[in-house]
Order: structure tokens, then C-alpha cells, then sequence
């Protein structure tokens, strides 16, 4: 009898809210590499995935970084996955911007590592109807999805536990256990995350939940602070596995019990500004590292066989079509919050509307100049790639009381410039200069200025 297959997927996302650019590569050395070298020294198998720009950056500020990551790539111990190449939320923003960012980061990952990965994560899981589409049309053969969303959208999951959407409360995140107390005996509900399924357009998926992942988090940390007499010890953490291992006989293949920020495994990445509103901030947690050996190691103990994404698809005999994702609240998004949380900030409010415009006026100059958005001229290409840029979801997050790092309001600042910039002169390039109906750069301009004096008044958390 085959034993039941798990598969960890930590997530890289080097843009994050609150990570300087100057300790970006401290990060890199200190959680990513060291999640390589756990992998590559044990018999260890693992999904990882990267946004095109945290490759792009490690390639430039840690090229010995890269080369873990492209032995263990070599040597099949790991299955790399593709996200946008700028971490920002899909269902927020146009789905050209969207398709574009996809095939840039699978051209990203083919640069440096050497390979066009076949699996896709969406950051935070923001929900469109559109996401199956372009991960589709960007090449992708599947895609990394949240069960608590897929769940939530079942009526009587929410009248079992009493959870809720609403923009103003961005997670659930500690309270999704509730999910799993309810369907811990269902079949039918535990074989969304126990099967791959297959989306209408042939999209493959599988999905994650928190109700693994928090408590492996939590364990990481070695964190109570107030939330817990103490840490989560490795015997609750024999339990889940043990008791997903039971649900899997009766309902599946599978599980995916970690796919969670990379960031966690050597620091402490956003625990603690996430956790408890405290200006704590991507601090040496060296024991994390150790701790997910452990959990690794837990893992085998409890019979389980590493795996990874693109395998427990091809060994299934049980990928059934998933029409129920066409029923995932549109704005939902992982940790039982919502992707339109994101749009409800001050940051999102001020800088969206420019990012729109910006992004508009780039498709009527191409309109008038007959280009494409799949192949601009050199000038409005780097206008497309800065307006993307500027779109990064960590500049418009988190919401008060908290904040985005004053750096992380910065660099979509300057994209907008550059993208404004970029149109200007391909106008005058092109001899349309004196089109200010089609668009004005000097207008748009002043109406960068305006933002940056009202967004850089702003007092940000931690300073």
C-alpha cells in the first residue's frame, strides 16, 4: 500500500512590507539559503516558490543563494514554483497587467535558474474569476490554491463556524481551525484538500489551508505571547499529521500542510507585526530553521512521503473537475480575509487611481502608435513593467494600526515617475508629443507630486 504524500511549499517573497532594501539580502542568507541547506543536506523533497523579482535579486545580491536553489532544481529535490513577477494582488488589478507579470517571471525563472516552472502560487490567493485564465494563458499547467477560501464559499460551512468576510477585518487566520473541526469527518469537503481537482479551462489544482499551516507557523516562532500557556510543541504537531493521515485514507492522496511564507524559516519575518500589532520586523530566528527540520523529520516518522505539486497531480487517480471555485467570493483571499482588504487602505486609495491612469494612458498611446501590450516599443515596455511594479501589494499594506514601511510607499512612488517618464519620451519619440488628449506627462506629472507630498506626511509605523 502506498504510504500518503505531503508536500511543504515555503513561498519567497522578497518585497515584503516592512523589509528594508538594505537587509533584503540578510533575508535571503538567513532564511532562504538555510532553507536550502536543510533540503540539500536530508533526504528531503520540497516545493518552493519565488516572485520573478525575488529571483531577479537574489541573482544580483546573492548569486551563491541561486546556486543552491538551481542544484537542488537539478537534483530533484525541489519543484520551483512561479508567482507575478511583482508580488501584488491579481484579483485588484487588470488582468493584462496580470498575464503580462506571469510570463515575465516565468522568463525571470528560465534566466537564472534554467527552467520555466509548470506550477503556479497567487500571491495572498487574491480570488477572480479571471485567475484560472491567466494562469492558463501564461503557460502554467497548474496552480496553488487556499481551501478555507473554496470552503467558505459552501453556505453551510459558514453557518458551522460563523465565519465571515468583511473588508474591514483583513484574516481570520487563528480562528480557521473551526473549518477543520467541522469537516474533519466529511469526506466530501476533506477532498478538496486531499485530491487535485481541475478547474473548467484544464487548469490543475491543489489546495492549502491554514488550519495546518497556522499551528506549523506558531511551532516555527516558538511564540505563546500572551495567546498560548506555551509554544506549539512537536506532539500537536504528530497529532495534525496523524490525524490528516486518517482523513487522507478515506478521501484522498495528500496534503499540502505548509505552504507559507519562506521568510518564517530563519526569521521572523511579519509574526509579530501580524500577530500582535508590535514594530517587530524580520528579527534572527535561527531555532525556526531547526524547527522545520524537525517538522520535515515529523513528517517521515509519521509515514508520509515528500512530494511535490506537479507529482501528487500526475499520480492521482482522482482529479475531478472543480466547478465550486467559479463560487469563491470574488475579493476573497487566504487566511480567511479578503484581497479587497488591500484596495480599502489609504495607500491603495491614493496610489490606485494614479496606477490606472498611468496604465491607461500606455494603452492608448500604444493603441495610437498600433503596438500591443505583448510587444511595446522599448519605451513603453519599461512604462508597462514600472506601473506594474508600482502595483506591488506592499506598499498598500497593512491597514491602521499598522503600516507599510515609508521605503515600501517609496519605490511605488518612483515607479510611477519612471512610467510616466517612459511615456513621455516615447511621445516624443514617436512624434506624438503634442497629443496631450491621448495623455500628458506634465499633468500626470503634478499629479504624482501631489500623492508623494500627501503619502510621504504620513507617519509610519515602526519610526
Amino acid at each position: 500500500m502506498s504510504k500518503p504524500k505531503i508536500v511543504f511549499m515555503p513561498h519567497a517573497n522578497i518585497q515584503y512590507s516592512q523589509l528594508k532594501p538594505e537587509k533584503r539580502q540578510w533575508v535571503m542568507k538567513n532564511s532562504y539559503e538555510k532553507l536550502f541547506d536543510v533540503v540539500l543536506a536530508g533526504d528531503y523533497r520540497i516545493a518552493f516558490e519565488a516572485s520573478g523579482r525575488t529571483i531577479e535579486l537574489m541573482a544580483e545580491q546573492a548569486p551563491e543563494v541561486l546556486a543552491k536553489l538551481k542544484q537542488l532544481v537539478a537534483e530533484g529535490k525541489l519543484e520551483p514554483v512561479s508567482s507575478p513577477y511583482i508580488h501584488f494582488m491579481l484579483s485588484n488589478i487588470s488582468p493584462e497587467i496580470c498575464l503580462d507579470s506571469l510570463r515575465y517571471a516565468l522568463d525571470i525563472w528560465e534566466k537564472y535558474v534554467g527552467v520555466r516552472p509548470a506550477v503556479g502560487w497567487n500571491p495572498e490567493c487574491g480570488w477572480a474569476s479571471y485567475v484560472p485564465e491567466v494562469y492558463k494563458a501564461a503557460g502554467f499547467d497548474s496552480l496553488v490554491m487556499d481551501a478555507d477560501s473554496l470552503l467558505l464559499s459552501f453556505e453551510e460551512i459558514r453557518k458551522a463556524t460563523g465565519l465571515t468576510y468583511d473588508v474591514q477585518g483583513h484574516s481570520n487566520k487563528n480562528h480557521l481551525f473551526k473549518i477543520e473541526q467541522y469537516i474533519q469527518d466529511k469526506p466530501e469537503f476533506l477532498k478538496f484538500i486531499t485530491n487535485p481537482s481541475k478547474a473548467a479551462n484544464g487548469l490543475n489544482m491543489i489546495f492549502r489551508s491554514d488550519c495546518m499551516a497556522n499551528p506549523m507557523l506558531w511551532f516555527l516562532m516558538g511564540a505563546t505571547e500572551g495567546m498560548r500557556s506555551e509554544p506549539v510543541n512537536v506532539d500537536e504537531l504528530r497529532t495534525i499529521l496523524e490525524n490528516w493521515k486518517q482523513r487522507i485514507a478515506v478521501s484522498g492522496s495528500f496534503i499540502m500542510p505548509y505552504a507559507e511564507d519562506a521568510e518564517y524559516i530563519g526569521t521572523s519575518a511579519y509574526f509579530y507585526v501580524k500577530q500582535f500589532n508590535q514594530a517587530r520586523f524580520f528579527e534572527h530566528e535561527p531555532e525556526s530553521v531547526t524547527r522545520f527540520k524537525q517538522l520535515l523529520d515529523m513528517a517521515v516518522k509519521c509515514g508520509y512521503e515528500f512530494s511535490t505539486p506537479s507529482e501528487v497531480i500526475a499520480s492521482s487517480t482522482n482529479v475531478f473537475a472543480n466547478d465550486y471555485v467559479d463560487c469563491i467570493e470574488n475579493g476573497a483571499a487566504w487566511h480567511g480575509g479578503t484581497a479587497k482588504a488591500w484596495t480599502n487602505t489609504e495607500y491603495s486609495r491614493i496610489m490606485d487611481p494614479v496606477c490606472f491612469s498611468i496604465f491607461t494612458g500606455i494603452k492608448d498611446v500604444a493603441a495610437r502608435l498600433k503596438q500591443q501590450l505583448g510587444a511595446l516599443d522599448a519605451d513603453l515596455n519599461e512604462a508597462f513593467k514600472a506601473v506594474t511594479s508600482a502595483y506591488v501589494s506592499d506598499s498598500r499594506w497593512p491597514p491602521a494600526p499598522t503600516s507599510p514601511g515609508r521605503f515600501n510607499v517609496r519605490e511605488s512612488i518612483d515607479d510611477m515617475y519612471t512610467a510616466n517618464e517612459a511615456i513621455r519620451r516615447a511621445m516624443l519619440k514617436h512624434g506624438i508629443a503634442n497629443l496631450r488628449a491621448l495623455y500628458s506627462p506634465e499633468l500626470m506629472n503634478s499629479q504624482i507630486r501631489a500623492i508623494e507630498t500627501k503619502l510621504m506626511a504620513f507617519n509610519y509605523f515602526g519610526e
